[in-house]
């Protein structure tokens, strides 16, 4: 059970989103989580965790002649985001899948492969004691039967030879991201979401990517600075956000606002 939705708006109106009023709402993860993946026309990009496809469908916005494949445990929040890649007139190159990723409903190294695989996995481990009393927001984002080694494994699984993978976290769990690549990726880029107005504020999330194959040394980005002083999104963050420019992994550090 779903509940009422809300009808909302991402990439400045481009995208309109159905999704559940109470329980895990898309924010600007899942935007910045689109806009990181460098895929291009006639390429196929599969979604882990897509929940009421909130990436899926910002990519396909941005990227024309991309085709994405979003898998989701919830049923009914796949029942969400098929309806929204018909509002939104994707329909044609997005599609959602309700699946376990313990059982992936896709053959590795299939005749189709995906080029690039991206999620936003749950962000607290199991057992914590941070877990939100609401069932939907609950399993969004508390580890359960899959911890993070486990979505890192599945995406290596699923993704083509010499593919990208892309993800968005939590910085403080950087180490484990870091030691659960170790051996499936190489050319790994972190990417770190600086939040507040100034950059002796710690980064709260981060993306980061890698490729199946590669042997090329980790990178540290610069990254991006989401906040002016005051409060509003800097014009790096807004070019994203409102405006589905993509993520430029080596853009030089910007000054302050």
């Amino acid at each position: 059970m779903t509940g009422p939705l809300s009808d909302d708006r991402l990439l400045g109106g481009r995208v309109a989103l159905l999704q559940p009023r109470a329980g895990f709402r898309a924010a600007i993860d899942p935007v910045f989580l689109a806009a990181a993946v460098p895929a291009a026309a006639g390429e196929r990009v599969l979604e882990l965790g897509a929940g009421s496809g909130a990436a899926a469908l910002c990519l396909a916005r941005r990227v024309g002649g991309v085709e994405v494949v979003g898998v989701d445990i919830d049923a009914g929040l796949i029942a969400i985001a098929q309806e929204n890649a018909r509002r939104n007139g994707l329909a044609d190159r997005v599609c959602f899948v309700a699946a376990d990723l313990a059982r992936p409903p896709f053959a590795p190294g299939g005749a189709r492969p995906f080029q690039h695989v991206m999620f936003n996995p749950p962000f607290v481990r199991d057992a914590t004691g941070r877990a939100p009393p609401d069932a939907g927001r609950r399993r969004a984002m508390v580890e359960h039967t899959l911890d993070l080694d486990a979505w890192i494994d599945a995406a290596a699984r699923l993704v083509a030879a010499r593919g990208w993978v892309t993800l968005v976290h939590r910085a403080d769990r950087l180490a484990d991201i870091l030691a659960a690549m170790r051996g499936r990726f190489g050319d790994v880029t972190i990417f770190p979401l600086w939040a507040g107005g100034r950059r002796s504020q710690a980064a709260k999330r981060v993306l980061v990517q890698g490729r199946q194959g590669s042997s090329a040394p980790l990178r540290l980005s610069p990254g991006l600075l989401l906040h002016r002083p005051d409060g509003r999104y800097t014009d790096a963050a807004e070019a994203i956000l409102r405006h589905a420019e993509p993520l430029r992994w080596d853009a030089p550090p910007p000054g302050l606002p």
